[in-house]
């Protein structure tokens, strides 16, 4: 179902004028800057929306087409992009992945933005928290910086939604680590928790990474979203903070491949291990089985039938056993 909210800002202050019919009329005023959020569209209320703002018709069908990628694209009128917000979800479960993105577009006009956003697939009772856009928006201050402000509170948002994701699977993985080298060795499905790591870590370099692109653009897209020149320090630093998220995320793809190949390392360690104490063992009773062995053939041998012969051969078993322990434990196969 098609949830549309609004907030409007006429001369820096917020004011309760908006309505949905009334977007254009909204962005004809110098003085007013207007955000629009809707949430889960149908495609006749966006085509409408279209026609209304003259907005690139691909740029719509974009905005609520399945699988799109991260992207910004520049038109003549407005600026266009999709980025995903991320959160972790608590699971119990290995094979069910603890991402949950938010997929959300944006039409960036001059004294406006709108934005998409579409319902979770991951979890769809999950939702983006886009009132902490608007406290972010309030922190830099407001419609002084115009839509500028607006859209660097929106990314802010996402990007330490990133850093949270990534931080929370960097935790992960250390756990992994820990559990790895752990006395008792690891838990039942250690491999399977890895794996599991590795699809995260691929689902979130595939949003992550193509940030860099979107800022960039913003940024330097100043004609028709009219970002004012005193932000840019505040997007440098959100480049900055892009880019330590992408690296960060690299990291942690070369760190849980680590882990897995040590994991089948240390497995084959436990396995030499184990075969090396069987054949130790299997070389201790081989001496009494092949002495003792005699016992049972049908032909004369030296103290058959004799208390000296069975005295004689017990002693020599346990002798050779005691040697080969000896010798054994001294070379660690025991």
């Amino acid at each position: 179902m098609t949830h549309v909210r609004g907030q409007v800002w006429r001369s820096g202050q917020p004011v309760d004028e908006f309505t949905f019919s009334g977007i254009s009329d909204h962005l004809d005023s110098e003085d007013t800057l207007l955000w629009v959020d809707i949430y889960d569209p149908d495609h006749e209320t966006l085509r409408e929306l279209a026609e209304e703002l003259r907005l690139n018709l691909w740029a719509v069908e974009d905005a609520i087409a399945p699988k799109e990628r991260t992207k910004a694209s520049v038109y003549h009128t407005h600026t266009f992009f999709t980025v995903y917000a991320v959160d972790i979800a608590a699971t119990d479960d290995d094979t069910v992945s603890a991402l949950v993105k938010h997929r959300i577009s944006a039409f960036v006009l001059p004294r406006g933005l709108i934005t998409v956003r579409l319902p979770s697939v991951d979890t769809p009772a999950a939702e983006f928290d886009a009132d902490d856009v608007s406290r972010r928006f309030d922190e830099l201050g407001g419609q002084e910086y115009g839509v500028g402000a607006l859209v660097h509170g929106l990314l802010d948002v996402v990007v330490d939604g990133h850093f949270d994701a990534v931080q929370a699977l960097d935790d992960g993985i250390e756990s992994l680590e820990d559990e790895l080298f752990a006395d008792g060795g690891p838990r039942h499905g250690l491999q399977r928790r890895t794996f599991r790591f590795r699809k995260d870590l691929v689902e979130l370099r595939r949003v992550v990474l193509p940030m860099r692109e979107v800022v960039s653009t913003i940024q330097h897209r100043r004609l028709d979203a009219q970002i004012s020149p005193e932000l840019d320090p505040r997007y440098a630093d959100l480049y900055d903070h892009v880019l330590r998220a992408s690296e960060w995320t690299e990291s942690l793809r070369d760190m849980v491949t680590t882990v897995f190949e040590t994991n089948l390392s240390l497995q084959d360690a436990r396995l030499n291990t184990v075969m090396k104490k069987l054949t130790g063992w299997a070389a201790i009773i081989a001496v009494p089985t092949a002495i003792t062995g005699f016992y049972g053939q049908n032909v004369v041998y030296p103290g058959i039938n004799t208390v000296v012969g069975f005295v004689a051969s017990s002693a020599l078993i346990v002798v050779l056993v005691i040697l080969l322990y000896i010798m054994f434990k001294r070379r660690d196969w025991l």
